[in-house]
């Protein structure tokens, strides 16, 4: 799966689309959506044996069509589902958290209903589960790993967490996630400025982000060892081509 490459899940309304010249994404997008859905209620369909799925059966589908996609599925499933009570309420509270572009057509119809699983919501409900726990084990940061009112911490200088869904499907690592913001206008709370410059505390990398990019500045008790090293050794580096440029502009008496 590592080597897979997953198409786009795009995230805007079919009117956004159409506005922004983007028709073809979001057809391709929709088609694999409602391919994913089909996929997960053959899945479902297969595994379920009465009582339980059995445990590969999320896995599968994942494999086949990747986290971001499958769980954009599932989230407007059970968004589409309301206060369904079959649902555990992690699991509701879960599928909130992903946010899924209104659509509607010119009737009013919601085409976002095209892509939510029919399946019972007792089997949906453990699919979820299966779903959640394999990307657990991914170890990825998210919000409960950072400092609250992300909107009013000053990024610059801090190790910032990368959402997971800027990531493609073969960059889902918590090596990937976290970086040294060096500055940019968005690095700072409040300002109308959305550039973050940041340094990648897995290989260097050296980018332009946009504020809104970041899941928020990371707690120093979740800071991975690797991390903490890392960190000191590019500061160790800032620092002495900060004194070798003060002594390059030295003059002589």
């Amino acid at each position: 799966m590592a080597d897979k490459v997953f198409s786009y899940v795009y995230p805007y309304s079919r009117e956004e689309a159409k506005r922004l010249r983007e028709m073809e994404l979001w057809r391709e997008s929709r088609k694999l959506n409602v391919a994913c859905r089909n996929a997960i209620e053959e899945a479902i369909y297969r595994d379920f044996d009465g009582v339980h799925l059995k445990p590969d059966c999320a896995p599968s589908v994942i494999a086949e069509y990747g986290y971001h996609r499958v769980s954009y599925v599932l989230a407007n499933s059970l968004q589409q589902k309301g206060f369904e009570g079959r649902f555990s309420r992690g699991n509701h509270d879960w599928a909130k958290q992903i946010y899924i572009s209104p659509d509607r057509d010119g009737a009013g119809v919601d085409r976002r209903c095209q892509f939510a699983a029919n399946s019972s919501p007792a089997t949906l409900d453990s699919f979820v589960n299966q779903y959640r726990e394999a990307y657990q084990k991914l170890g990825m940061f998210d919000h409960i790993h950072c400092l609250p009112d992300t909107e009013k911490q000053d990024f610059e200088g801090k190790v910032v967490v990368l959402s997971p869904r800027i990531l493609k499907e073969q960059c889902l690592t918590p090596q990937n996630q976290l970086w040294l913001c060096t500055g940019g206008f968005g690095s700072h709370a409040g300002s109308r400025g959305r550039a973050v410059y940041a340094t990648n505390l897995g290989d260097g990398e050296k980018t332009r982000w946009n504020r809104s990019d970041f899941t928020g500045v990371l707690a120093d008790s979740h800071l991975p060892d690797w991390a903490r090293e890392r960190l000191a050794e590019l500061q160790e580096q800032e620092q002495t081509a900060g004194d070798s440029s003060e002594m390059g502009g030295m003059t002589m008496q």
